[in-house]
């Protein structure tokens, strides 16, 4: 009889558990099988255990699954909709979006090689998480927005309802929000940004005003603060929900025609003019252009039409992913208050942050000095700040917009013209032919090749009169912005002519790209990203940051909201974008500081030439017609064409940030940074200085070239923002007396070793910094804690800690990045590169030169007995039924365990035996270790080990013998077990 083949193994536990999942939500079986094949792939890596974190390991594989099972739905070819959405995924796995998205990029980076092998290179592109998660905060905020309003115009219950009505505040509520979905979908084109959405959250409270029972108001029309403006007729609804809610009341009247317009179609009903009704609902009220639908919410048709409300859903784009009528009710989506757009749950913080630094008294040695404010990190705030809401920040600016930059022209004024035409050649026609390119770049209204674009391609995702309404804003911000940086250059004793800089084709491009940002912060729209507007513009982060501080400067009646957005977007430059590969800092770096010229060119990090104005035109398919010839290729020395400029990569960066304020930004490091912090002088530059080829010469003092110059701005911001940030962090963990000795660090390592910083983010050198220089304290400070509060702060990304570049290296042919986490770059970059450094900071008499002369004896002291610490090494039994002895250490291991920092070596007593385990689990494993006897040791003990060379060294030692010693041991490096530490 022949064997019967062997069964099949079992599927491992977890691929068992994804299947499960996967049943569990009725995915289809192509689906489950490439998340199933995706997942056998990564496990390795999605399912390691972080070397920081809280998430237990079970959460940790529901991140993983959710990820998996959202790329095989998204990324394999399946038709539209078949494929399981977002939503549903997160609900299966019972996870808030906020964790979800917080993990994702994370995730994907640890696969990024699996991925892009299964799904193309684009892989990223079509997953589409930047922009859900932007359209998550959106909505998020709308929602909120209009609960709380609703709340403010209406009653919570229907007290008074009418005898028979079967219809309560909740059902209205809800009717409202899925008629501004309704009116969403129907009518895309006009929500393209969040105070859009507020606009059409606003046209549907005042349609409801209109048709809901009077009785169900919160407040009577005679003499209500809620209704205000008034004309001859009554109440002025419109303007009066203008005034609270700070919308525009043309564009308002625009948003309830075509409401009116769609729900005439939607729900098979006739709109009436509101002056032909004789309704209680408009009594009091100016009808005048309000329109009135009978049986939009009355008792007999209310239900039929809410039910078809909830019918409808979107089916295209992104927004397939997610279940928008949930928003109202669901805490799926509500993201916590530091994740959603504009928010921030230190929001209190960063508004003292920005105040400290919003004065020009302010120096580093301020910064680093602890603040007397209530609301600090360490004692948590105690005063209650007023804080405004993403939505209220967002019309305010919108306000702004509408009412000081709208109302500009839209060509340069005679003052502008008169500066560009005193130049060598006129520059005029140069001016406005390059913003008429650079913003149709930025803001597309034609359709082209996705491929060719090096943009974004929005001519399906703008709309054109939105589009255009938006480059009318910017361009007539950019010329408002430019005259008065001519203004204040001209009256610069230094500068004797202005055609240097206008004729610099990189600070136009700045300049241009600042303005299209704060249009695109200001509008919030979920389709354009920073860092869209440098990709667009063929800049670099490197680039944007030399403008920022003077756009600021220079556009007085810019909001305080759009002053702290720069400055926002001015730490992320800082910290991270600045030091990533193909940034022009880089090129300024190898003219300013030859001896990293051969680093930066092994790294591959110089920068690619940025794009002409020709080259734009030509991949964006641009055809401005009845407009200059493109402007003159030839350009005096201090313009682009001798300064090799790069694309920035194309790489995302989220906005949630504390705000940095930089009145002084322009004030360069001492050389060699060796004296005090009160030696940073002001010294202002000429813009054209600024931007100006690297090797070209400074025209103010024609001793150095311009790249030194660019460096020490860009380094006296670095040390500004790290001052802060140092500052913040010692407060949290309570060790304000490091501050001073971290920043000192941080200041020599970016003076004397900028290579440290190459690929890396500022705050992984701040982290190293800080728990160097505890352990040279002799601190009992550990990397968890230093993490722990680290988190806390509001710049913090997990990727800061889990992922620090150590090097490139070879995968499968390609050229790849090595990350390891905070504790590895530690270990086997940063104490080599910075050891004597912290050497410096050793206590005097425990430096290695200190301890040459230990033999030396104090005249007139007692001489020690040569026996009186000679140590028992017997070894002594602990346990009176187990063969268990304990030996004390030779001298030679004493001396390093000793040592305050060694002690990571060794899981000690009061240190975890594994990472995140509890004391009492702890000696639970000791004990099991003690108490197990089902197997027999037969080892021996070595009595040997105790020879006379150990009794010799230690007689040696206290007769004045020189001890061996680490030279560093205060700072040695962590071991494999010191992770336990953390």
């Amino acid at each position: 009889m022949a064997s019967q083949p062997p069964p099949p193994s079992p599927p491992p536990a977890v691929d068992a558990r994804l299947a499960d999942l996967c049943k569990e939500l009725g995915v289809d079986e192509g689906v489950a099988g490439e998340a199933a094949a995706v997942l056998k792939e990564g496990k390795d890596a999605l399912l390691a255990s972080p070397s920081f974190g809280s998430r237990s390991p079970e959460d940790v594989e529901k991140l993983c699954f959710a990820f998996v099972l959202y790329c095989a739905s998204k990324l394999k070819e399946t038709k539209v909709g078949s494929g399981v959405r977002l939503w549903e995924i997160l609900k299966g796995c019972k996870l808030k979006c906020d964790d979800f998205f917080k993990e994702s990029q994370q995730l994907a980076s640890k696969i990024d090689q699996i991925l892009g092998s299964r799904y193309g290179s684009d892989w990223e592109a079509r997953l589409e998480l930047k922009q859900l998660e932007i359209l998550v905060n959106l909505l998020a905020d709308a929602s909120r927005f209009y609960r709380k309003a609703f709340s403010e115009l209406f009653l919570s219950t229907s007290t008074d309802q009418e005898p028979g009505s079967t219809t309560s505040s909740p059902d209205y509520i809800r009717f409202g929000w899925l008629l501004f979905l309704m009116l969403r979908s129907k009518s895309p084109e006009l929500f393209k940004d969040l105070v859009s959405c507020i606009h059409g959250l606003v046209a549907v409270l005042a349609i409801l005003l209109i048709h809901m029972p009077a009785k169900l108001r919160s407040f009577t029309i005679e003499g209500s603060s809620h209704l205000i403006k008034q004309t001859e007729k009554g109440v002025d609804l419109l303007a009066s929900l203008c005034h609270n809610y700070h919308t525009s009341e043309d564009r308002l009247k625009e948003m309830m025609g075509k409401s009116y317009k769609v729900i005439e179609v939607f729900f098979s009903t006739k709109a009436l003019s509101a002056s032909e009704c004789k309704t209680m609902n408009l009594d009091i009220i100016d009808t005048d252009g309000l329109m009135y639908f009978k049986d939009l919410v009355d008792d007999e048709f209310f239900q039929s039409n809410l039910e078809k409300l909830e019918k409808l859903s979107s089916t295209t784009g992104c927004e397939w992913e997610l279940d928008l009528k949930m928003f109202l009710t669901s805490n799926v989506y509500i993201l916590s208050a530091e994740n959603s757009s504009g928010g921030s749950a230190n929001s209190g913080f960063s508004k003292r942050v920005f105040e400290t630094l919003a004065s020009p008294t302010k120096t580093i040695k301020n910064m680093l000095a602890a603040p007397s404010s209530p609301s600090s990190p360490a004692n948590g705030s105690s005063i209650k700040i007023v804080q405004m809401t993403p939505v209220t920040s967002a019309m305010t600016t919108a306000k702004w917009l509408r009412d000081v930059i709208s109302s500009l022209p839209d060509k340069p004024s005679s003052k502008l013209e008169q500066f560009l035409s005193s130049c060598d050649t006129d520059l005029t026609s140069d001016v406005i032919k390059r913003v008429s390119i650079i913003l149709e770049a930025i803001f597309p209204t034609k359709s082209v090749d996705r491929g060719a674009s090096i943009g974004l391609n929005c001519a399906n995702a703008f709309d054109i009169p939105w589009a255009e309404a938006r480059k009318m804003e910017a361009s007539k911000l950019y010329y408002r912005v430019l005259e008065a940086i001519c203004r204040a250059e001209s009256q610069n004793n230094t500068v004797n002519n202005l055609t240097p800089l206008l004729s610099n084709e990189r600070f136009h491009r700045c300049l241009i790209a600042c303005s299209a940002e704060l249009v695109l912060a200001t509008h919030k729209t979920v389709i354009m990203m920073f860092p869209a507007v440098l990709e667009s513009t063929g800049l670099t982060a490197f680039d944007l940051s030399k403008i920022i501080e003077n756009f600021v400067r220079h556009e007085e009646t810019l909001p305080r909201e759009l002053k702290r957005h720069l400055n926002s977007l001015e730490e992320q430059l800082l910290e991270s974008m600045t030091w990533e590969k193909g940034s022009s800092l880089y090129n300024s770096l190898v003219v300013a500081r030859p001896s990293l010229a051969p680093e930066i060119n092994s790294l591959g990090l110089l920068a690619e030439p940025m794009p002409s104005l020709d080259g734009i035109v030509s991949r964006q398919n641009i055809h401005p017609e009845g407009l200059p010839p493109t402007p003159s290729k030839k350009r005096p020395s201090a313009g682009p064409d001798g300064n090799c400029d790069p694309q920035s990569p194309k790489r995302l960066c989220t906005e949630s940030r504390n705000s940095l304020v930089e009145h002084n930004l322009q004030t360069p490091p001492p050389k060699q940074s060796q004296t005090g912090l009160s030696s940073l002088k002001a010294k202002h530059h000429p813009l054209q200085a600024t931007f100006a080829s690297p090797t070209v010469s400074n025209p103010v003092s024609g001793n150095e070239k311009c790249a030194v110059v660019g460096v020490q701005i860009f380094f006296s911001k670095i040390l500004k923002l790290a001052a802060i940030r140092i500052r913040n962090l010692c407060e949290r963990l309570r060790h304000e007396e490091l501050t001073v000795s971290v920043y000192n660090i941080f200041k020599q390592i970016l003076d004397q070793q900028t290579a440290l910083f190459f690929n890396r983010h500022v705050d992984q050198i701040i982290l190293c910094c800080l728990y160097g220089v505890a352990k040279v304290s002799q601190l009992a400070l550990t990397f968890k804690e230093i993490v722990n509060n680290y988190k806390r702060e509001p710049q913090c990304k997990p990727e800061v800690f889990r992922s620090v570049f150590v090097g490139s290296t070879n995968r499968n042919g390609g050229l790849g990045s090595r990350h390891v986490d905070i504790i590895v770059f530690y270990n086997q970059v940063f104490v080599p590169t910075v050891k004597p450094l912290l050497v410096a900071l050793m206590p005097s008499g425990t430096r290695p030169e200190d301890k040459k002369n230990t033999n030396s004896q104090i005249p007139g002291s007692p001489k020690p007995s040569p026996f009186s610490n000679l140590p028992d090494m017997s070894p002594k039994k602990v346990s009176s039924s187990h063969n268990v002895y304990v030996s004390p250490l030779r001298q030679t291991k004493m001396d390093v365990l000793l040592s305050p920092s060694s002690r990571s070596f060794y899981a000690c007593i009061g240190e975890s035996t594994q990472a995140f385990q509890s004391p009492s689990k702890d000696l639970a494993a000791i004990n099991s270790r003690l108490n197990y006897s089902s197997r027999r040791i037969n080892t021996r003990i070595n009595f040997d080990m105790v020879s006379d060379s150990v009794v010799a060294g230690s007689l040696g030692q206290q007769n004045g013998g020189s001890a061996s010693s680490d030279p560093a041991a205060a700072f040695s490096p962590l071991s494999k077990k010191s992770k336990t530490d953390s």
